[in-house]
C-alpha cells in the first residue's frame, strides 16, 4: 500500500486537509504533518532561528509550529511518516494558478516534497469556499491510483486546481501552463487603535493572460488544471541572449 505524507497551508484544523485526509485513507496509508496555523503565502521559507515543536492531536495529525516546508521536510526527514511513497499538499482553499503559485504555501509543500526526490501533487479549489472539498478530494485520490498504477515519470510538481462545483459537473481534465496576473492592488492603507499606520496587501490583480491553455481558462470553462511545474527556474530561452548581451 501507498504511504503518502499529507500537508497544507492552510493549518492541521482546515477543512481542506481533512477532506482529502478521508479520501486518500481509502486507498493507502496516509500520515498528515501541518503547521498549527494558517500559513497562507508562506512560499518555500524555512524555520531556522526557532525549534521545531510537534504535537500529536487526538485524530492522529501531528500539528507543527512551522511553515508548510518545514511540515514535509520533516516528514521526509524523521521516523515520524516512515518511508514516503508520494506527498500531497491541500486541499488550498482558493485557486494556485498563474503568478499565484510563487507565494503558495501548498506548492511549496509539493516543491519540497520534490526536493526529496519523491512525486508530489498540489490541490486547490478553483474558487474560495467550503462547500466543495470533496470534489477535489475524489479527483486527488483518482491521480493517485492513477499513479500507484502507472507510475509518472515526470521529475515535476502535478499543481491540480478543481473547479468550484460537485463532481458530476466538471467537464474533464486539461494539462496547462502557468496563465499570468496584472500588478496587484495598491496597498491598503489605515490606522490602528493607537493612531499607528498599518497596511493591507490590497486586491490581486486581474488577469493578464488567460488565453487557452493557461490553467485560467482551464478552470473558467469547467476542467480541473493540470499544470506540470518544475523546480529548475532557469530562463533556458534567454540564456543564449545574455550572453550576446554580456560579450557585447
Amino acid at each position: 500500500m501507498m504511504n503518502i505524507l499529507l500537508s497544507n497551508d492552510d493549518g492541521v484544523h482546515a477543512p481542506g486537509i481533512h477532506a482529502l485526509y478521508r479520501a486518500l485513507s481509502e486507498i493507502a496509508k496516509v500520515t498528515v504533518i501541518a503547521p498549527d496555523r494558517n500559513c497562507s503565502g508562506a512560499s518555500n521559507s524555512l524555520t531556522l532561528h526557532n525549534p521545531l515543536r510537534v504535537h500529536r492531536l487526538e485524530n492522529g495529525f501531528y500539528s507543527l509550529n512551522g511553515t508548510p516546508t518545514d511540515c514535509v521536510h520533516l516528514g521526509t526527514n524523521s521516523r515520524l511518516a516512515g518511508e514516503i511513497d508520494l506527498v500531497v499538499s491541500g486541499i488550498n482553499d482558493g485557486p494556485n494558478m498563474g503568478d499565484d503559485v510563487l507565494y503558495s504555501g501548498t506548492v511549496a509543500a509539493a516543491m519540497e516534497g520534490r526536493f526529496m526526490g519523491l512525486p508530489s501533487i498540489a490541490v486547490s479549489m478553483g474558487d474560495r469556499g467550503h462547500d466543495y472539498y470533496h470534489t477535489a478530494a475524489k479527483v486527488v485520490a483518482e491521480l493517485v491510483q492513477a499513479m500507484e498504477q502507472q507510475p509518472l515519470k515526470l521529475d515535476t510538481i502535478l499543481n491540480v486546481n478543481v473547479p468550484y462545483g460537485d463532481y458530476e459537473q466538471i467537464k474533464g481534465t486539461r494539462v496547462t501552463r502557468l496563465g499570468q496576473r496584472h500588478r496587484a492592488g495598491a496597498m491598503v492603507h489605515d490606522k490602528d487603535p493607537f493612531g499607528r499606520d498599518i497596511y493591507w496587501y490590497g486586491p490581486l490583480g486581474p488577469h493578464a493572460d488567460d488565453e487557452p491553455g493557461t490553467d485560467f481558462a482551464a478552470i473558467r470553462d469547467g476542467y480541473v488544471s493540470i499544470t506540470p511545474l518544475s523546480l529548475d527556474m532557469t530562463a533556458n530561452r534567454h540564456q543564449q541572449t545574455l550572453a550576446e548581451w554580456l560579450s557585447a
